[in-house]
């Protein structure tokens, strides 16, 4: 982090504030992705998971340079990891499938706009 970001107690957070980094729960998994708004709903949340404090961006500070353009080797290669467990062959996991074929479909519109 650079002087641009800051870590607040929870009880300092206000919506409309900007993470500046992703925001990790006990486990190592990513609640919230770098760059986003917090809201009354998610800061109200955050307790449940264990965080008293978020890495936010100073007021003022530019926020960082749009990323670059995915990568869409690394997009298959997330998807792949995230839906590990899922055989796509199982007729009894259909919920399953039809999420990782929209999120698939939303991810190449996404790449495709860039």
């Amino acid at each position: 982090m650079s002087a641009a970001y800051q870590h607040l107690a929870l009880a300092e957070v206000a919506p409309g504030m900007v993470l500046s980094d992703d925001l990790l729960d006990r486990q190592g998994q990513i609640l919230l992705p770098k760059g986003a708004i917090l809201t009354d709903r998610t800061i109200a949340l955050l307790p449940s998971h264990g965080i008293d404090a978020v890495p936010v961006l100073r007021s003022g500070a530019a926020p960082a340079a749009a990323s670059p353009a995915p990568d869409h080797a690394a997009s298959v290669q997330r998807l792949a990891l995230l839906f590990r467990k899922h055989k796509p062959d199982e007729p009894h996991d259909w919920a399953t499938s039809a999420l990782r074929r929209y999120i698939e479909d939303y991810r190449a519109a996404r790449e495709a706009a860039l």
